[in-house]
């Protein structure tokens, strides 16, 4: 949606919106969270096959122009994408199960005993005890089949800055029996177990590559996100020690978090080492270089988790039972976001920030977030997700991967927000669809909402509760949920032209 002059609600009170240009988003569009594994299909979890190409229709059919997605990265223990293993690699549970049976990679019997049980849920534990052994299966004919292919070849010398390490990484994880890396006992593993991993990856890639290739030529382009830390037990770590806090054995000796907040009253320990910013510091960032530039070959735009650690990052000694204990350390600051350049970057902006986070992106020049949910608490003229505060250098949302849904968060929501949310907007019959125009309707320069939100969904269909370990990322859409998207599609494409006119 785009324009070049952009004219506040007409009940928001607001002066006109200054037009903002950002490389992320060179123009006013909107889109829709929905991560991999909750796509639908046949499969034990959403991958990048049928599901996938048929939600780009959905998107081109109904005038979106984005689809965001959390990280891609194999996951361990917990199942969180934001916990990946790598921050390369990618994660091999979304490949198309039925590319691999065309490829003669799985059988068809194979294939049979992986279907999706109704409409359930992802499950992890099938994941990991029924899928994976097979795609350690498929992944050995594949090293056979690929052997002197070119494309193969030419891909692994290709991605052998960060593919090596990952393939070592993965083969020896496997021989340890999957324990942490600090206690493993074996140091070496087979060539063989190396080949299988690099097949994995290059199926990654290729199919990747097929379904970016399929949005594009759509109209679609594709919205990642960059989680700022590593896991601990992750590749990264381990090969590249160096860069974390981290003591010889190769164990945190401090941890990421943040202190208490909206989300959790003992702060969140999320327990990824933190960096040594000065080490990285005296290479010019060239990790962080290499990652970023390796995501935007997937993406089309990039958010970076966690935008307030590049300002100050939150310190917990390692061993500590909570958030609570810990300490801001300064982090690196503008002269990170200078090393990294002009690229399409977007800053995750959002929870307990010092003023200096708020200097940072408007220096760098990036589209910060507002979510309308956190828009009805605390002072709400200061309160930038407030929707008449709402401010076009940002990207507007109903709610993130964090949230409750919107018909969740309105049965629980607390009683002085509710009143100002009546206040604003009076009774509303459906406000799941209100609030979402009314998110489509600011003049952010870019409006995403949550597929729950584009349902209605109650609470039922959270993806993630920060702070609860259990039973997060395990929501996934039904076949029939995407048949109701297809038959609302010309209803969303009006509601988007109505947001844009609004806003000419």
């Amino acid at each position: 949606m785009s324009q070049s002059r952009r004219e506040p609600l007409a009940d928001s009170g607001r002066a006109p919106a200054v037009p903002f240009r950002c490389q992320a988003f060179p123009e006013r569009t909107a889109g829709v969270l929905l991560h991999i594994t909750a796509l639908p299909g046949s499969g034990p979890t959403g991958n990048l096959g049928a599901g996938a190409r048929r939600f780009v229709d959905f998107l081109q059919a109904s005038g979106f122009s984005w689809w965001q997605v959390c990280p891609l990265g194999p996951t361990g223990y917990g199942d969180s994408p934001y916990q990946a293993l790598s921050v390369f690699a990618g994660n091999p549970y979304l490949l198309d199960l039925d590319d691999l049976a065309a490829r003669k990679l799985i059988t068809a019997g194979e294939l049979s005993s992986l279907r999706r049980h109704g409409d359930e849920c992802t499950d992890y534990s099938r994941l990991w005890n029924e899928l994976r052994p097979i795609l350690k299966i498929a992944a050995g004919r594949g090293a056979i089949v690929l052997a002197k292919d070119p494309a193969f070849q030419a891909y692994r010398s290709r991605e052998a800055h960060w593919l090596t390490d990952w393939c070592r990484f993965s083969a020896l994880r496997e021989i340890n029996g999957y324990a942490a890396p600090h206690t493993w006992a074996v140091k070496e593993a087979s060539l063989e177990a190396q080949n299988e991993a690099a097949v994995l990856q290059f199926l990654f890639a290729e199919q990747w590559k097929a379904l970016r290739i399929y949005a594009r030529q759509r109209g679609v382009r594709l919205f990642g996100d960059e989680p700022i830390y590593v896991s601990s037990d992750g590749c990264d770590a381990k090969f590249s020690p160096h860069l974390f806090q981290l003591d010889a054995a190769g164990r945190p000796t401090a941890v990421a978090g943040v202190p208490p907040d909206y989300f959790a009253e003992d702060g969140q320990l999320w327990g990824n080492p933190l960096y040594r910013w000065e080490r990285h510091a005296a290479d010019d960032f060239a990790w962080w270089k290499s990652r970023v530039h390796h995501d935007l070959e997937l993406f089309d735009a990039i958010r970076i988790d966690h935008f307030r650690g590049i300002h100050d990052y939150w310190s917990v000694p390692a061993g500590a039972p909570n958030a609570r204990v810990g300490e801001w350390r300064a982090g690196p600051g503008l002269t990170f976001m200078q090393a990294l350049g002009d690229l399409a970057l977007v800053a995750e902006d959002l929870g307990l920030l010092s003023p200096g986070v708020e200097l940072l992106r408007k220096a760098a020049k990036l589209p910060g977030m507002a979510v309308l949910q956190f828009g009805f608490g605390g002072e709400l003229e200061q309160n930038p997700h407030y929707p008449p505060n709402i401010a076009a250098n940002r990207i507007a949302y109903t709610g993130t991967h964090d949230n409750d849904t919107l018909a969740g968060w309105i049965k629980q929501v607390q009683p002085q927000e509710l009143e100002r949310l009546t206040a604003l907007y009076g009774s509303m019959n459906n406000p799941a669809l209100a609030l979402a125009e009314v998110v489509l309707a600011s003049p952010a320069i870019a409006a995403f909402i949550p597929v729950q939100d584009l349902l209605g969904l109650g609470a039922e269909a959270r993806f993630n509760t920060p702070g609860n370990p259990q039973g997060n990322w395990a929501w996934r859409m039904s076949e029939t949920q995407l048949d109701r998207l297809d038959s609302e599609a010309a209803n969303w494409k009006q509601r988007l032209r109505a947001a844009q006119r609004l806003n000419a």
